[in-house]
């Protein structure tokens, strides 16, 4: 086998683009072959761009798992669709996923009449194929998209099951362009440990309170460190309601334990080690709508341009 040279490796920039809870960032986490992005079946899991970066031999492909496109009731809102078109237009593809068996929604049509005003190459992942009951309604789904757009492919997958994800990232290569690679080989994301930590706490706050409540939450990493075998991890809770705060917390405690249970564990899958995971839960009032607070927990709008 020749060796690598700037001139034979090959790379793109793809955007993961698309409504919420349609299982972008489970498809992002499935290509990667491990968990970056945060997943719950609520919508608007993912807040800000996540960057999945995946080197196969002489491709490099180079992920933006982006927020759902949402209609911004707030700030934070605001923040998440600019994440998004932003994102579209820095890349050289896109990877539009739906779910299966879904109509097209006013968000993919804008999406991909993006595609069509900037000729963004761009393949559609028709997600969640498990789900579906009678398979005839995925045939008709193709036609329907296959119309509106000449999507470079468009592969039928079910990330929860793995299945279809070989051929999805085989058409992903294809659209890689010499020109060299832009991370270390071993690089798996731009996210820094402290952000990935805080977001697995988040992630769990999503899964195990319900309604509205873990929307007006957000996670911040105060502290890591080392101690022997051992990793310190303080992460501070943030919500906009003092009631809420009592229900995360919950009677003696007993929510407050079981998130940090279950993010203790995925803590320890990520980082190799044992973790001591601590918690606190703050009371910030309505800071999804006060641009200073955004800022100050880390969702700041220079980061993704104007």
């Amino acid at each position: 086998m020749a060796a690598l040279t700037e001139e034979n490796r090959k790379a793109a920039f793809v955007a993961i683009v698309g409504k919420p809870n349609v299982g972008k960032s489970s498809i992002l986490n499935r290509l990667i072959g491990q968990k970056i992005a945060i997943v719950s079946k609520k919508p608007q899991t993912t807040r800000t761009r996540i960057m999945g970066v995946l080197t196969d031999v002489d491709t490099q492909l180079v992920f933006i798992d982006t927020p759902g496109l949402i209609k911004p009731k707030n700030n934070l809102g605001s923040y998440m669709v600019k994440s998004v078109t932003s994102a579209v237009n820095g890349v050289d593809a896109a990877l539009l996923v739906v779910e299966a068996g879904k109509p097209v929604s006013k968000a993919d049509e804008d999406l991909i009449s993006r595609f069509r005003e900037s000729k963004l190459p761009a393949i559609l992942a028709i997600n969640k194929i498990d789900l579906l009951r009678e398979k005839e309604e995925l045939l008709s789904q193709i036609d329907e998209y296959r119309r509106r757009c000449d999507f470079n492919a468009i592969i039928p997958v079910s990330a929860i099951e793995n299945e279809g994800m070989d051929i999805l990232l085989t058409e992903l290569k294809s659209l890689a362009m010499p020109g060299g690679h832009f991370f270390p080989e071993d690089t798996l994301t731009d996210q820094p440990e402290r952000v990935i930590a805080a977001e697995i706490v988040r992630e769990k706050l999503l899964r195990l309170l319900d309604k509205e409540v873990p929307h007006g939450t957000a996670a911040v990493t105060e502290s890591m460190k080392e101690r022997g075998e051992l990793l310190d991890i303080e992460v501070t809770v943030y919500t906009e309601r003092t009631a809420h705060k009592a229900i995360i917390i919950g009677k003696g405690g007993s929510m407050l334990k079981k998130i940090g249970t279950a993010a203790r564990e995925d803590l320890e899958r990520f980082f190799g080690c044992r973790v001591n995971l601590q918690l606190w839960v703050k009371v910030k009032e309505d800071w999804r709508s006060r641009p200073q607070v955004l800022n100050s927990l880390g969702y700041n709008e220079r980061e993704i341009g104007k």
